[in-house]
């Protein structure tokens, strides 16, 4: 129950957002998928441009079991796609690692900046990868394609 709850009010709080064309002043949305290590998991991320670089804002639904709180992700931005993703990281977003919970929500907020612009980003496929840290096994449990 917990887990519906969290689901639907997650989708309503994102049901009002939209997607731009990646020129300046548009934001993308970006649907993150629970990896088979946080399955039945959701979350959404909004990359906004900002001159050379991307704020990047996500929700998540929860965490896998066991993960240490306060909860800690480390975000990167792969080459690739999330069924194919490039051998290293492109850019990675950890200057901080620590999220902020949402209470009744059940569900996880970060905030980072990437060193490249968003239409950069946007020219060939790229995809957001959310990690655990390597003290609690350092495991995808999110990941989501930018379109």
């Amino acid at each position: 129950m917990r887990m519906i709850v969290a689901s639907t009010m997650l989708l309503l709080a994102l049901s009002g957002c939209t997607s731009g064309g990646g020129t300046s002043g548009e934001h993308v949305l970006v649907k993150l998928t629970g990896t088979s290590k946080n399955s039945g998991r959701i979350g959404q991320a909004t990359l906004s441009p900002r001159g050379d670089v991307t704020d990047v804002s996500a929700f998540v639904s929860g965490v896998p079991f066991g993960v240490t709180l306060p909860v800690r992700l480390y975000a990167f931005i792969y080459p690739g796609s999330c069924q194919q993703l490039g051998q290293q990281p492109a850019y990675e977003l950890n200057s901080t690692v620590l999220t902020d919970h949402k209470g009744m929500a059940d569900g996880w907020r970060l905030s980072r900046t990437a060193q490249v612009p968003l239409a950069t980003l946007r020219s060939a496929p790229h995809a957001l990868v959310l990690r655990t840290p390597p003290s609690d096994g350092g495991q995808d449990i999110f990941c989501g394609d930018l379109p």
